[in-house]
This record gives structure tokens, C-alpha cells and sequence, in this order.
């Protein structure tokens, strides 16, 4: 008779009651009788289960025989959790952070219902044991999947996320999805990968929209600072009068407030000073509402783009050496700290969305209420005039409606990696938006925010921007039937001389851009470290709207919006004007139109130096090419009117004085190449911003221009100031952003940076796999104390690294248990044993045992030897989006490298080369 049989006798005389033999023996014959893995079909019991919470571990010390094995009515029963998706943000999950909690106030409501339940005998007996492991290759097929299809804890505020996870869960989803074969499985496959196409479009449409009603309201609240239209109180004043500069259609505050119609000029000027101010504080006070509080303990400065947030404790003492604080020490130490504090939706938030596709984790960030209050706080803010864009803001708020629209999938809903697919497009979408530029659109996710960018993405991002740009075709926002910010064509081509003087007009864009992230960051840690301003972020709003008001008013340059001023400097003359007010002067009124433009230029520089980072969205795209607008305007005026006057020389071809404008010189193509270049020492955008200005101009002609000052401009900028405008916020915020772009020099190992092997860092399953409750909570804590709220455990056998846990499914699986201080946890690693044997309870329900661990464990994670040479360990955390790495040495553990003490370490290599 088989064993399996003879096993089955066995355990119907025990239901007789004539099976005498001890807990033990009965035991064994579970699992060592059978050679073959076992039969699905085959039934156990039903026993009466007994919960470790349930037994008194103060009176012994457990162990593998003690009774909390087994109990006078059957063996107690382990269950695993269901194959589903990862988790990621879910509408109704809640989870708090254990910075803030007590070990007594930890929230205990999550559940999960369970799907395979396994007996205990089997899975400890398995767990002490080798022999069976053999027999059990064969159906290790079906139980890999445990720890892949977990569903995992929500992916907790400020930790990365688990790319190599998320795409092996996605994987099992796809392979599940494809082994049905009927109509309704073809079918359903057919639409799960239709699902990134609809998705997109819908991206695309309601970016458009969002877009087309920001641009209507600024443009008429713009000249609600002037006056307004009697025809329609909503019409701005183009509308109203036609595009005529007069008309009586449109009624100046003068008029309203003074019927004497005295003192026209100052009347109007404290008006237009009245209007931006209170636009202005209105936008602030919308960006407030979005006040987030980051507890002390956090080790980030902020999360702000005012960069002037308090620096943390030096890491150095005042000798000079390195502080090796203790990990109690070090949260102590941040204790005494302030809470942080971040406004979600100040700023143009391009950085942070950088930030969250490289795989950091910012809740509400992205978020409806994000979304409203930045589309409402950016309309208020452009319309007051202060120094800034809306084009940078298109990004988040595009971001925020891309993170929204994954909600309707749960494809996209349920796992990070996925979504930040979506996140993608939906960026480039907002860039497709803001400069009618759908190809610049896609290149600028793939060159400035994208993270991980594969083939597919590459076209489902073009396909997202497409369809924003002909939505926003189809709605027309700027009344001309064009999706472009501004539309410029030069009929005359460039002439060979130009060439240098287009280089040196790269060379000066490089050097403004360097020179505005030099003084921002001055700025920022002079003024608005002042403690008055920190504390009441309204009052330097205010101030800087006041500033704004009073020297803007009497410079025409510096009234005009932004985009309206760019498209002036870089509009080409028709016909030339008799006074020195106009762009297209005489040659005897060049030097006055230079010197006014120079004033401008001066205006406009100081202004956005000091609006960048208060608490308004705002950008510093258009901003930026503003301002360099103005100066290759200067260098344009100067260049034609040394044309003008050495005409003769051959030196420029056929260059005729005394013909219509711009023969012999165009000077709106160095507008547009300075414009360029400063943005590019801005931002360090290159191939992105030469096919937003081919775009924006439509001239093939101008495209080498274009190119080689963008070129010039970035090697200087990169000799002047390393960093950009969003490094320079990534590193003051401490982002464990890894960058991909970039490789540093590295002559050591992995050893070097590897932190010594403590005991609080591990769990040794060497003796025994059950692990006391208390002590995982210990040591969970400890990482938490330590900085480190997405790290993880080692679990370690004999020294041999046998598994993994991330510290916040430790997290989740410990507030799970009713009894923590009495309660023995399953810390298994072999997520295949007793695969297929399946347990009910009494009620026939699957019992959910949240004592056992085992599906929260990693069977394998990714190992180096300590030897490792530093540019394999920044590949693999780069290729791969590591967390982190664990270290062997000699095939035993040695420690574990997180991501963010590796960007530690990059950053100290950085500092100790300059």
C-alpha cells in the first residue's frame, strides 16, 4: 500500500481516537512519509486552530517542540496571503508612519483575505529539514509566485519603489491574463493592452483642456490690471477692441475711479500696483492651503523651490572629522529639529515630477487637490505679472491628471512601475501644451524627467501628445488657430559672418543661466533665511509683488506678459519706426532702443532672481528665455548696426543700408538664439529646447543657429555652475534621486561603503524560523530610528543570506497582529513548501494567519560580493532601481548598501573632487 494511504488510515484512526503516537511522530508521517509532492486533492483534517497570540511566552522559551507547535486537539495552521497585485496607492488604504505612533496607537485595521493555507507541521518540518526540498522542484512552478503576486503593503511617503517587483507582478498578472484561451480571455486580453492607449488619450484631452482654461482666464485677468472690457466683463483686450491698441470698448481704472479724469498716469499706476499685489497674495493664499508637515525625523531639508530651507547638522564635527552618530542618537538629535514643511503646489514642480519617475514616493503630491488648487493659484499668478511662466506648472498639473486618470485601471492603479509609464507621457503632454510643441513635448521626458523610458513608452508618449496638441488645436485658445505660444517666420537667412556672433550669443546665454542659479541660490539663503520671512511666506509675496508693480509700470518691456514680450523681441521688422520706442529703429535710434532694452533687461533679470521660489506656482522657462530675449535683442541691435555701418567692407555679402529692415541683419534671431541659450543654462535642456524653437519659428533655415548657441551655451553653463536649476532643488532637498545621466569616477569597492554587520540589522533564523514579535517590532524601529523607512532585514541562516524583508511589509505584517507582545512569528524562507496542500477552517473559509511572514519575504534578493568593483554597484542600481544591494563576503553575509547611502556617497565624491 502507498505511504500517502497509509497516512490517510493513520489519520482516520486519530479521528477514532485509536492513534496513540505522540504530536511528533504524527507529525513526521505529514510530511516525510510521501517521496512524490503531494496531490492537491488531498484532505486534511479539519482542526480546531490555536493562534500563537493565544499562549503565554513569559513562562518559556519557545522553540521548534515547544507547544505552541501543536496543541491536544491538532496542529495549529499557517496561511499565506492571496496572489494579487502589489500594492500602490489605493483610494481607500490608509497607513500611518510609525515616526508619529506609539507601538500602542499603531493602527491594527488592515486585512487581506487568504487564498492557500498551509498546516504548520508541514511548513516548520519543511523549514528544520533538507530532504523534502528535492521532491518539492517539481511544483515550485506554481508556489513561486507567492511572494511576486503578495499584495504587498502601500509603498510608504518618502521611500523608492520596487521596480524589479513591480515588473515581475506585472508579469504574472500578463502571464494569468494570457492562459485563457476562450472568446472572453482573447477579449480580455485584447483590452488590457488597449488599456496604455485609452488611458493616454484621455491624458491628452483633459491636459489640453485644463490648458485652454488657464490660458483664457490669465489673459483676461492680465488686463484686469489695466482696465476692462464694457462690452463682456470677461473678454480680455485683444477680444474686446479687435486688436486695436484704442478703443472705447475698453475702460481704464483712471476713468472709473477719477471722473475728473485728473492725474490719469498716477491714478492708473496705483490701480495697476493695487491689482498685482492682490492677485498675487490671492495665489499665494491658495498655494498655502496645500501645507503639508513632514515630521523632523525625516531626513530631508525641505521640499520646497524656495530653496532656502535651514541646512541639518553638519556631518562633520569641528575638528573636522566625520560624526558617527548611533542611530537613537541621530533621532534624537532630529527631535529637536522643526517639522518640515512643503507646499505641494508652489513652484513649477518639475523637479519633484523628475524625482517621483526616478522612484520616490511623494503622497499628495499628485493628487486632485493638488491638481485644483495649482490650476487656480497659476491662473492668479501669471495674471499679476510677476517674473514667471506658466509652462513649467503645465508639467505637474499634466503629471497630477496623468496619476489621476491611472485610478480607472487597475493595471496602472496597482503598480508604481507601471504607472510611472503613464507619468511619463502625461509630463510630456504638458510641455506639448505649453509651447504647441508635441515632438519637443516627447523629448523632454525623455531627456529631462523620464526616468526609465522603454521603446513603447517612447511611442505612447508621442501618441499622448499628439492628441493634446490637436485637442488644443480644436479648441483654439489664443483666437489664431495655432497651438504654438508664439509664431515668428524669418524670410531672410542668416549670413555666414553671423556665425560668431551667434557663438558668443550662445557663449553670453550660458553664462546668464549660470549666473541666475549662482544668485537664486545666494538669494535664497540670505533673504529668505531671515526668520520673519520664513515664518510668514505672505509677506515676501507680497514684497515681491509690490517690488513688481512699482518698477514695471513704467517700462513698457516689463508690463507686457511674458509671452507677449518674447514674441516682440523675436518678430522680425517689416518697417522701421522714426522713434527709439519701437524694435525696428533707424540706424540713428539704435542706441537709444538698445539702451531701453538694456533697462529692461536689468528689470526683468532682478525680478525673476527674486519671484523664483516664493509661494506662487511659477515657472522659469519662459522667464528665462525672457530674459534672454533681451539681452540677444541687445546683441542683434549691435550686430546690425555694425553691419549698417561697415557695409562696405565685403564682409556682408550684399548687405544694402539703405534697404528694408532686416537685409542686412535680422535682430530677433538672436533673441531667439539667446533666448534659447539661457534657457538651456537654466535647465541644461539641448536636443528638447532646439526642436521647441524649430517648432516655435517653423524656419528650417534657423535650426543651425538655433543648435549652436543652445551647443555653446551648455558647455559654458556646465564650466560656470555644474549644476541646473532642478539639481540644484534635488540636492537642497535631499532626493534620493540617483541620476542616469551622469557617471562618476569611482576607484573603490563595495566594501567601502559597506556599514558594519550589526545585529539590529538582521534576523537569524539559525536555531529556530520562529522569531519573537517583539523583537521584529525592535528592530523594525530601528531602522526607522536610523532614517532608513524603506530598508530591510537580512534573514540569515548559519551566516548564509537566505531571504529579505522590506522594513515596511514588516511593518504592515506586525500591525496586523492582535497580540504583539505574545506572539511568535513565521519567518520562512521557502516560499514553496507544502505547495498545494490547501486548509480550511471550521467554517470553511480560508483561515488568514497573520503570524506567518513568509509571503512578505523576498526569497531572493540581489547580492554582490564585497569586491564588487563601484561601477557594477552604480549599474546595478541604476539598470535595475535597486532599494538596495546586500553584500557577501566569502558567500556569507556582510551588510546591506540602500540607495540612498550610495547617493550619499556619490554626492561626498563629488564634493571632494571640486
Amino acid at each position: 500500500m502507498p505511504q500517502s494511504y497509509r497516512s490517510m488510515e493513520r489519520r482516520d484512526s486519530q479521528e477514532d481516537g485509536s492513534d496513540t503516537r505522540s504530536l511528533e511522530e504524527r507529525e513526521q508521517d505529514d510530511t516525510y512519509s510521501s517521496a512524490t509532492p503531494t496531490s492537491p486533492a488531498l484532505n486534511f483534517r479539519h482542526l480546531r486552530l490555536n493562534r500563537a497570540s493565544d499562549n503565554d511566552l513569559s513562562g518559556h522559551a519557545p522553540n521548534e517542540r515547544s507547544s505552541l507547535l501543536g496543541h491536544t486537539h491538532g496542529s495549529r495552521s499557517y496561511t499565506s496571503v492571496p496572489a494579487t497585485m502589489p500594492g500602490t496607492p489605493r483610494p481607500l488604504a490608509h497607513r500611518n508612519s510609525s515616526q508619529n505612533l506609539t507601538r500602542k496607537e499603531r493602527l491594527r485595521h488592515h486585512s487581506r483575505a487568504g487564498s492557500i493555507n498551509r498546516t504548520f507541521s508541514q511548513r516548520l518540518v519543511n523549514a528544520l529539514g533538507s530532504e523534502r526540498r528535492a521532491a518539492m522542484e517539481n511544483s515550485m512552478a506554481t508556489s513561486r509566485s507567492s511572494f511576486w503576486q503578495d499584495d504587498r503593503v502601500w509603498y510608504d511617503q518618502f521611500t523608492s519603489t520596487d521596480w524589479v517587483h513591480d515588473s515581475i507582478a506585472d508579469a504574472y498578472r500578463v502571464k494569468a491574463l494570457r492562459s485563457r484561451k476562450d472568446i472572453r480571455g482573447r477579449l480580455a486580453a485584447w483590452f488590457d493592452g488597449a488599456q496604455g492607449w485609452i488611458l493616454v488619450a484621455i491624458i491628452g484631452i483633459l491636459t489640453a483642456m485644463v490648458a485652454y482654461f488657464v490660458n483664457v482666464a490669465e489673459s483676461t485677468m492680465f488686463d484686469w490690471k489695466q482696465g476692462y472690457c464694457t462690452k463682456s466683463w470677461f473678454w480680455n483686450r485683444k477680444r474686446c477692441c479687435d486688436g486695436a491698441s484704442i478703443c472705447d470698448a475698453w475702460t481704464h481704472w483712471s476713468r472709473v475711479i477719477r471722473t475728473d479724469r485728473l492725474d490719469t498716469t498716477g491714478t492708473q499706476f496705483v490701480a495697476f500696483v493695487f491689482m498685482v499685489i492682490v492677485l498675487a497674495m490671492a495665489s499665494s493664499v491658495l498655494t498655502l492651503a496645500t501645507k503639508t508637515v513632514i515630521p523632523s525625523a525625516m531626513s530631508l531639508s525641505t521640499l520646497d523651490e524656495n530653496l532656502g530651507a535651514d541646512l541639518l547638522e553638519p556631518a562633520r564635527d569641528d575638528e573636522g572629522r566625520k560624526r558617527n552618530l548611533s542611530p537613537e542618537a541621530r533621532f534624537d538629535e532630529s527631535q529637536g529639529r522643526p517639522p518640515m514643511v512643503y507646499y505641494s503646489a508652489a513652484g513649477s514642480g518639475v523637479a519633484e515630477v523628475k524625482v517621483i519617475l526616478s522612484g520616490f514616493v511623494l503622497h499628495g503630491y499628485l493628487g486632485l487637490r493638488t491638481l485644483i488648487i495649482k490650476t487656480f493659484g497659476l491662473i492668479l499668478s501669471v495674471a499679476s505679472g510677476l517674473s514667471l511662466g506658466k509652462e513649467g506648472p503645465y508639467v505637474h498639473i499634466a503629471t497630477c491628471i496623468g496619476n489621476i486618470a491611472c485610478r480607472l485601471f487597475s493595471k496602472y492603479n496597482l503598480n508604481d512601475g507601471k504607472r510611472r509609464e503613464v507619468l511619463s507621457a502625461s509630463a510630456a503632454s504638458g510641455v506639448a501644451v505649453a509651447f504647441g510643441a508635441p515632438i519637443g513635448g516627447v523629448l523632454f521626458s525623455l531627456e529631462e524627467v523620464s526616468y526609465y523610458f522603454p521603446p513603447k513608452t517612447l511611442f505612447r508618449t508621442f501618441f499622448c501628445c499628439i492628441a493634446a496638441a490637436l485637442s488644443l488645436k480644436f479648441l483654439n485658445p489664443y483666437g489664431t488657430n495655432k497651438i504654438v505660444l508664439f509664431e515668428v517666420r524669418y524670410l531672410v537667412d542668416w549670413k555666414f559672418f553671423e556665425l560668431v556672433a551667434f557663438i558668443f550669443t550662445g557663449a553670453l546665454g550660458g553664462v546668464l543661466g549660470a549666473l541666475f542659479i549662482k544668485a537664486s541660490r545666494i538669494w535664497a539663503r540670505t533673504f529668505r533665511r531671515i526668520s520673519f520671512i520664513k515664518k510668514y511666506p505672505l509677506l515676501e509675496v507680497f514684497l515681491v509683488a509690490l517690488l513688481t508693480g512699482i518698477i514695471s509700470f513704467w517700462n513698457r518691456y516689463t508690463k507686457l506678459p511674458v509671452t507677449e514680450l518674447l514674441f516682440e523681441l523675436a518678430s522680425p521688422c517689416d518697417t522701421f519706426t522714426d522713434t527709439g520706442d519701437g524694435l525696428c529703429p533707424t540706424r540713428e535710434h539704435i542706441p537709444d532702443v538698445i539702451r531701453i532694452l538694456l533697462v529692461a533687461f536689468v528689470i526683468k533679470a532682478c525680478l525673476t532672481i527674486i519671484t523664483f521660489g516664493i509661494k506662487v506656482p511659477a515657472g522659469i522657462y519662459v522667464p528665462s528665455m525672457v530674459v534672454g530675449g533681451l539681452a540677444g535683442r541687445i546683441v542683434g541691435h549691435l550686430v546690425q548696426l555694425f553691419a549698417l555701418r561697415f557695409a562696405d567692407s565685403g564682409l556682408f555679402g550684399s548687405c544694402d543700408p539703405t534697404g528694408p529692415p532686416g537685409s542686412c541683419v535680422v535682430p530677433g534671431v538672436y533673441a531667439m538664439v539667446a533666448a534659447g541659450a539661457t534657457m538651456t543654462g537654466v535647465t541644461r535642456l539641448t536636443v528638447t529646447l532646439a526642436v521647441i524653437l524649430f517648432e516655435l519659428t517653423g524656419s528650417l533655415d534657423h535650426v543651425l543657429p538655433f543648435s549652436l548657441g543652445i551647443l555653446v551655451s551648455k558647455w559654458t553653463a556646465d564650466a560656470l555652475e555644474p549644476l541646473s536649476i532642478y539639481d540644484l532643488l534635488t540636492d537642497m532637498n535631499s532626493y534620493p534621486f540617483l541620476d542616469n545621466k551622469v557617471r562618476p569616477l569611482f576607484t573603490s569597492e563595495l566594501g567601502d561603503i559597506t556599514p558594519r554587520l550589526r545585529e539590529q540589522r538582521i534576523i537569524d533564523i539559525s536555531d529556530s524560523p520562529l522569531v519573537p514579535a517583539t523583537e521584529l517590532r525592535e528592530k523594525q524601529e530601528y531602522l526607522h530610528m536610523a532614517g532608513e523607512i524603506d530598508g530591510g532585514l537580512a534573514i540569515l541562516r548559519d551566516s548564509i543570506l537566505v531571504g529579505l524583508i522590506p522594513a515596511p511589509d514588516l511593518q504592515f505584517a506586525l500591525d496586523k497582529l492582535d497580540d504583539e507582545e505574545n506572539t511568535l512569528c513565521l519567518m520562512s524562507t521557502q516560499v514553496e513548501w507544502a505547495a498545494g496542500r490547501e486548509h480550511v477552517g471550521e467554517d470553511g473559509i480560508g483561515a488568514d494567519d497573520p503570524t506567518d511572514f513568509t509571503p512578505y519575504i523576498d526569497p531572493a534578493p540581489i547580492s554582490l560580493d564585497v569586491h564588487s568593483p563601484m561601477d557594477l554597484v552604480y549599474e546595478t542600481f541604476v539598470k535595475l532601481g535597486l532599494r538596495y544591494i546586500c553584500v557577501l563576503r566569502d558567500g556569507r553575509y556582510a551588510g546591506l548598501v540602500h540607495k540612498k547611502a550610495f547617493v550619499k556617497y556619490i554626492k561626498e565624491l563629488e564634493e571632494s573632487e571640486k
